[in-house]
């Protein structure tokens, strides 16, 4: 599928305006992630830009977000291993844990978001221009920080042979890319 066909059926399922931004940062960085370690920029983020498109459907239920999405993307043609990593992305709902690069990239790359925009929200301009790497990473230790931002997936960038430093780094780079466009 590409990426229009993508972002138009993101938009049948997703309506919060939140959660659209969510899905394009999460593109950015995926797509910035794909670069970086020589995967498929394309695929990588198709994945990032379709990862919460059950959110609403199961009202970001744990147990079933991330399953639900399966007969929507399978109808509309998503590559098995995109929603395999969609799958994924949320171990609860899949009674499984993650075990492959692509499926470590979605989680930590998803999730680095989160604490990038709550990063972004502590600065009086509120844009994410002003966000320095270190700041984010100064946030990661301090858990009462967006508190609901998971430490262990953005850790999984590890597992993609990144280290937190530079994982952060891409990540403020690539929402810095669509800024605009997420409205940072």
């Amino acid at each position: 599928m590409e990426r229009q066909s993508a972002y138009n059926l993101l938009k049948d399922y997703v309506k919060s305006e939140k959660m659209i931004i969510h899905s394009l940062s999460s593109e950015a960085v995926l797509r910035a992630i794909a670069r970086k370690t020589d995967q498929d920029e394309e695929k990588y983020g198709i994945a990032g830009l379709l990862h919460d498109i059950d959110v609403e459907i199961t009202n970001a239920d744990p147990k079933t977000h991330g399953i639900k999405c399966i007969d929507i993307l399978e109808a509309n043609g998503i590559e098995a291993d995109i929603i395999d990593a969609i799958a994924m992305h949320n171990e609860e709902a899949s009674g499984k844990e993650r075990e492959t690069e692509f499926q470590h990239a979605l989680a930590a790359g998803e999730t680095i978001t989160g604490l990038i925009y709550a990063t972004a929200l502590i600065y009086p301009d509120k844009k994410i221009a002003s966000v320095k790497y270190k700041s984010v990473t100064k946030r990661m230790k301090q858990k009462a920080f967006a508190a609901s931002v998971s430490r262990e997936n953005i850790l999984e960038c590890e597992k993609i042979g990144l280290s937190l430093e530079e994982f952060v780094q891409i990540s403020v780079d690539a929402m810095r890319e669509i800024s605009e466009e997420i409205g940072l």
